[in-house]
């Protein structure tokens, strides 16, 4: 029996799961961009009411912005150290659940761009990239990822880098025009 904990945080939504042998005990989502830390740490406290202390940390690498995901590959990096469990990182962009055989997905990426990749049969053919919504065909938007999924896809994944699709916006002195 393996329980985990799945956290989220490459979207504008902060999610939180606990997973136990592929049944959802519990799923919650908070929507704010700009308030993944106090929300994360709330959901998690909540999700832990439910279930007996996880397995393993699952989390999702990205691509998103930078402080969000910091935000939730941070905290599933320390929950698991302190409870001395692995950590196994995701793309999000996978474990996003679509019902169709080949499809694109997009999550947005601000500054007028997506976040997509492309997938044939549930296998991540193209991408991910970064780009504005014109040069991408076809992508389904809107959708978030799925806890579920995510944790299903530790079997056979594991991000150990965030995944940046961008440069950061700070840059050394020397190296402004």
């Amino acid at each position: 029996m393996t329980i985990s904990l799945a956290i989220d945080t490459s979207t504008s939504k902060t999610i939180v799961g606990i997973i136990e042998n592929g049944v959802v005990l519990f799923e919650k989502a908070h929507e704010g961009a700009t308030d993944h830390g106090r929300a994360l740490s709330e959901l998690v406290a909540d999700a832990l009411k439910v279930a007996k202390p996880p397995h393993q940390v699952v989390v999702g690498m990205g691509p998103g912005p930078f402080t969000g995901l910091r935000v939730g590959i941070a905290f599933a990096q320390s929950f698991a150290l302190a409870r001395q469990i692995p950590v196994i990182g995701i793309c999000s962009l996978d474990a996003i659940a679509i019902d169709k055989d080949q499809y694109t997905v997009a999550i947005d990426a601000r500054r007028k761009e997506i976040y997509w990749a492309s997938y044939q049969d549930g296998i991540r053919v193209a991408g991910p990239s970064v780009n504005k919504p014109a040069e991408v065909a076809n992508f389904i938007i809107d959708v978030f990822p799925d806890m579920q999924k995510l944790v299903s896809l530790a079997a056979s994944q594991s991000i150990t880098e965030p995944m940046y699709l961008r440069r950061p916006d700070a840059v050394p002195t020397a190296e402004r025009p």
